[in-house]
């Protein structure tokens, strides 16, 4: 009986190192092509590489066939028992709840520790507090002029759009709206070809390769956050050498739909999005709701703490869509903004009228 018993926890511990292999897999798809496509197939996962060669990896039901074929397969052991049997199917069916169990008895295990593999969840903070519009500088609002360029936004798009609102009494201030990233995002569970999605860092994403045109997103999303490429936006010089990806969607493409992506690009790299880089007045606050701590280029605050003190709020809340979008009341009070003088914000330029380019090649190619 011993014996049997040792032997049914080296088979556990093999099960367990397979199941937590194929959960390394999943969640480092993005580390392995960082240019990469995540697709979700009827058997598993691929990643689409920049040369576009789909890449198959294991779902997590052929990881399963593959750690039972590991069990039943042994021909070194001796007939599979009944109790063996329970033993493997429980230990796929419980892997999580069995990790800690089964990682004190593997060093390789152990030694990935219970945090490994820990990802961020991006969310914003918006203090209208600071946020007069950018008045001051009589300019389109630089939030706004910054993603634009940042991301060469099609003319007459904007995915960061800056509301005038008329708060109680009649008094305005200013709003900035990007994507909401939603929790519960209608877009994602409208989408009927799986072309919007999210990263594993909390990010909504469009994968303009699948999308389909079909514009469902659009009329699910609460916030109308997202635009449509009715015609063949203009890129910018050098785009067509540009290796696509979700996160960084150039070239523009016609017939698909647009919206802010967190600036999925820099934040990965640990730069703040554009937005809250070129925010004047400090407003735009990138946060992390598992570090819980939030910073805005000049200070960092605790998250949690921040909310709670400022009575912050978010669009909708009652539509259960769960916003990572959080706003701190105020009407840019703190730059002596006189709520009683409002000014419709000036149009957003656009990348080209703001001169933004990229370094044409010259007549050598260079």
């Amino acid at each position: 009986m011993a014996f049997a018993a040792d032997r049914c926890r080296g088979k556990s511990r093999s099960i367990q190192l397979k199941v937590q292999s194929q959960q390394n897999i999943t969640r480092s798809w993005r580390e392995d092509h960082p240019f990469g496509v995540k697709h979700k197939g009827q058997d598993g996962y691929y990643v689409e590489d920049s040369c576009c060669t789909p890449v198959k990896r294991e779902s997590k039901i052929e990881s399963e066939l593959i750690a039972m074929d590991a069990v039943t397969k042994d021909k070194s052991s001796k007939p599979v028992t009944r109790r063996i049997f329970l033993s493997a199917l429980a230990a796929m069916g419980a892997g999580t709840a069995l990790k800690g169990a089964l990682a004190a008895q593997s060093s390789e295990a152990a030694s990935q520790g219970p945090a490994s593999g820990t990802r961020p969840q991006w969310c914003l903070v918006i203090d209208l507090r600071k946020c007069e519009g950018c008045v001051t500088r009589d300019s389109p609002p630089s939030c706004t002029e910054a993603c634009n360029a940042e991301h060469f936004v099609p003319a007459g798009q904007e995915w960061l759009k800056v509301f005038e609102m008329e708060g109680p009494g009649g008094h305005g201030y200013f709003l900035p709206r990007p994507c909401m990233q939603c929790e519960n995002a209608p877009c994602l569970n409208v989408c009927p070809v799986g072309a919007t999605y999210r990263n594993p860092e909390g990010v909504i994403l469009v994968d303009h390769t699948l999308c389909i045109g079909c514009r469902m997103c659009m009329a699910a999303c609460p916030y109308d956050a997202r635009s449509f490429n009715w015609e063949q936006p203009e890129n910018p010089p050098g785009a067509v050498f540009a290796r696509y990806s979700p996160e960084f969607p150039v070239p523009h493409r016609q017939g698909t739909v647009e919206k802010c992506m967190l600036c999925a690009h820099r934040v990965e790299d640990g730069i703040l999005p554009a937005c809250a880089e070129a925010c004047p007045m400090y407003a735009i606050y990138l946060g992390d709701l598992v570090q819980d701590i939030a910073t805005n280029g000049r200070e960092v605050v605790k998250l949690s703490y921040f909310l709670a003190n400022s009575n912050a709020y978010r669009l909708k809340e009652e539509l259960g869509t769960r916003p990572r979008v959080w706003y701190v009341p105020g009407h840019g009070e703190e730059y002596g903004h006189d709520v009683n003088e409002t000014r419709h914000p000036a149009p957003a330029r656009t990348w080209q009228e703001q001169g933004v380019t990229l370094a044409e090649p010259d007549e050598g190619g260079n």
